[in-house]
């Protein structure tokens, strides 16, 4: 298959092929390296749902319920599912507002954030490895060319 240029428009079959090659290969690519994220994840004792709230809580700190969802692409629904088993283990805990009781928040306690201080180190060097497969600037190009990408389908979604 020929390169195009952005002067010269691929013929219809062709760009089809394209955009089918590069749906599959992202989904291969994003279910291998989440496999290697799962793996270590489950070694703690949870999901990728989980270690993902417990890590946005840590870096971005308490954070309205109704807020995680959209944050973590999760349904509110599930939200409150995966912070009910999060505080069963002593990770996470909430905390009414002081203006608006309605409001609930999210906050990691000193046991969430001594987990996470544990464990965020090897997991990064675990994605590191898993996306080594490129060089440090193909990982730039690919990541500022999949942002370029997922804003096009967001926007085209709405």
């Amino acid at each position: 298959m020929k390169e195009a240029d952005s002067k010269t428009p691929m013929p219809p079959q062709e760009a089809e092929d394209s955009a089918l090659k590069l749906y599959i290969a992202l989904n291969r690519a994003s279910q291998w390296i989440n496999a290697h994220g799962d793996r270590d994840i489950r070694k703690h004792g949870l999901n990728r749902t989980e270690f993902g709230v417990l890590e946005m809580l840590y870096h971005k700190g308490a954070q309205p319920l109704q807020q995680i969802g959209g944050k973590v692409l999760m349904s509110s629904g599930n939200i409150t599912y995966v912070i009910d088993k999060l505080e069963k283990k002593q990770l996470v805990q909430r905390r009414a507002s002081a203006d608006d009781r309605r409001l609930i928040f999210a906050e990691i306690t000193s046991q969430g954030t001594q987990f996470i201080e544990e464990v965020f180190p090897a997991h990064t060097d675990i994605i590191k490895e898993a996306v080594s497969g490129l060089t440090t600037e193909e990982q730039k190009q690919a990541s500022k060319l999949l942002k370029k990408l997922g804003r096009h389908a967001q926007d085209a979604f709405k």
